[in-house]
């Protein structure tokens, strides 16, 4: 396990200790930044146009750099609804997966299935948050 604590505007000096592909599962309280960080993570990428949230539409997706990004966010369906929905299969493309909200159950399922994703654990320090990247 790695830590790092960092304010928003250095953010972009936590995606080189961060995977560039695979499943990696955003776990924080409520306004803790996982969005924030996916998108600074985006940035980094190129991608800086239409990137939004998808608390509604579950997924969306980006291309960068002849990479497939797919953001991910299961705060109100949980694994069930991403299996109910399908969405659990894409998990398996290749790509960077950013799930918020990616729950144990979730981990465990993935790795059930023989694919071992990343957690990044994100919580508050006054001004700033700290990161613990589990590998």
């Amino acid at each position: 396990m790695r830590e790092l604590v960092l304010s928003q505007k250095e953010l972009e000096g936590l995606i080189p200790h961060l995977p560039q592909s695979g499943v990696i599962l955003l776990r924080g309280d409520a306004s803790s930044g996982k969005t924030t960080l996916v998108k600074a993570w985006l940035r980094t990428l190129g991608v800086t146009e239409g990137v939004r949230s998808p608390t509604f539409t579950l997924m969306q997706k980006y291309e960068a750099r002849g990479l497939e990004i797919y953001h991910y966010d299961l705060y109100q369906i949980g694994l069930e609804g991403l299996l109910r929905r399908g969405l659990f299969e894409n998990l398996f493309e290749e790509g960077l997966h950013l799930v918020e909200w990616g729950c144990v159950r979730l981990e465990e399922a993935l790795k059930k299935m023989h694919l071992r994703p990343f957690v990044l654990e994100i919580s508050f320090m006054e001004n700033k948050r700290k990161y613990k990247i589990y590998e």
